[in-house]
């Protein structure tokens, strides 16, 4: 199968089914939780107000200073040139790329809202002065990500009440060490998806369509260093990393890097436009991700494997399946879909069967934003 996806191979009911034209749209956009979409967390306060970070102590103090500097609290401001550039690019989107680029935006979002609400429900609930320090600092940064998307949506007059979004969204049940685990995933992938972007247009100013992509250098720089905050937690709590906790890692690696696979290539257009093939770009990320996990993760998933990649290839099928089946409707719409989730399952049983790479972990917790 080829792993080339262009607008021709992208399936043309994908833009008919959820279309965003109002606020509603949006905000529907954003409530829902699928698969693919940014989910809302909730964990056991408890367990988190009982973290010790005493055995990674100067690191932690190190990183604390870091977040009170602040280095970005004067970055997320729009400028003249930003207005100017929306105003001169955003009527050159055609309908079909301006869909894409608003699903963008709605999902960067709901992700940003959803690190922003966690942290702060756990800050309010917990005690413990070093985890209540830190989930202070990173709701901060969150609160800042999520209102500069919100102001790129108003752009198209499509604004979402973020406040009627936590009130109407669900809420996911995680322990803490999976929030561990899948936090630190979101923020380092994060990361790496931004930077790559970013120097993509950094090469190729003449494809950057939205200003909003100006910013991605420092504004990734502050998903790095919330990563390395789960890292040190992580490293903090060795068990968390050890015996069948690896099974778990291994489980949430393979989640993210496949719920991130089938949710670009529903967006085409938006890699095409800005000089990117949606499975290079990938695998790109995938590879960045994968040597900053080095750092706590003793496990890494071998992204070269061909059983991972037919893996994702065929979830990738059986997702474009699936949305033609819930357009057919109906019984036998829901009859299909019920199928296809069960090869979806097995077929992902089949990825979490690929070996994995063992490694000792390194003396020295944190790493830099080099990439």
């Amino acid at each position: 199968m080829s792993t080339h996806t262009t607008a021709l191979d992208h399936d043309p009911l994908a833009h008919l089914m959820d279309r965003i034209e109002s606020s509603d749209d949006a905000i529907a956009k954003a409530v829902q939780s699928t698969m693919l979409t940014p989910r809302f967390y909730t964990t056991d306060f408890k367990a988190m107000d009982r973290l010790d970070v005493s055995p990674v102590r100067a690191e932690w103090d190190t990183m604390m200073k870091e977040y009170e500097g602040d280095n970005n609290h004067d970055h997320f401001q729009r400028d003249a040139e930003f207005a100017e550039e929306v105003r001169t690019l955003m009527p050159q989107l055609s309908p079909e790329m301006r869909q894409e680029f608003l699903d963008f935006l709605i999902s960067s979002l709901t992700s940003e809202f959803s690190g922003c609400i966690l942290y702060n429900e756990i800050r309010k609930n917990i005690s413990n002065p070093d985890i209540k320090q830190l989930m202070t600092y990173m709701a901060r940064d969150e609160s800042r990500h999520a209102g500069f998307l919100n102001q790129s949506l108003k752009d198209f007059n499509l604004g979402i009440d973020l406040g009627s979004l936590k009130r109407t969204k669900s809420y996911t049940y995680f322990k803490p060490k999976y929030i561990f685990y899948a936090t630190y995933l979101s923020e380092k992938i994060g990361y790496a998806r931004y930077i790559t972007i970013f120097r993509q247009l950094e090469r190729h100013p003449d494809k950057r369509f939205h200003p909003i992509f100006r910013w991605f250098e420092r504004w990734c720089n502050d998903e790095f260093r919330h990563g390395e905050s789960f890292a040190l937690i992580m490293r903090a709590q060795p068990h968390l990393l050890q015996g069948l906790n690896k099974l778990w890692i291994r489980f949430f690696i393979l989640a993210v890097y496949a719920t991130m696979f089938v949710r670009d290539h529903s967006r085409p257009l938006l890699h095409e436009a800005m000089g990117l093939d949606s499975t290079r770009y990938d695998y790109e990320v995938f590879r960045i991700t994968s040597q900053i996990c080095r750092q706590v993760f003793p496990v890494e998933v071998d992204i070269d494997h061909p059983v991972f990649k037919a893996c994702l290839e065929r979830l990738l099928d059986l997702s474009k399946r699936n949305d033609l089946a819930k357009a057919q409707g109906g019984l036998l719409g829901k009859l299909k879909s019920a199928g296809l989730a069960v090869q979806a399952a097995l077929t992902f049983g089949r990825l979490f069967l690929v070996p994995v790479k063992s490694q000792a972990l390194p003396a020295t917790v944190r790493c830099e934003p080099v990439w």
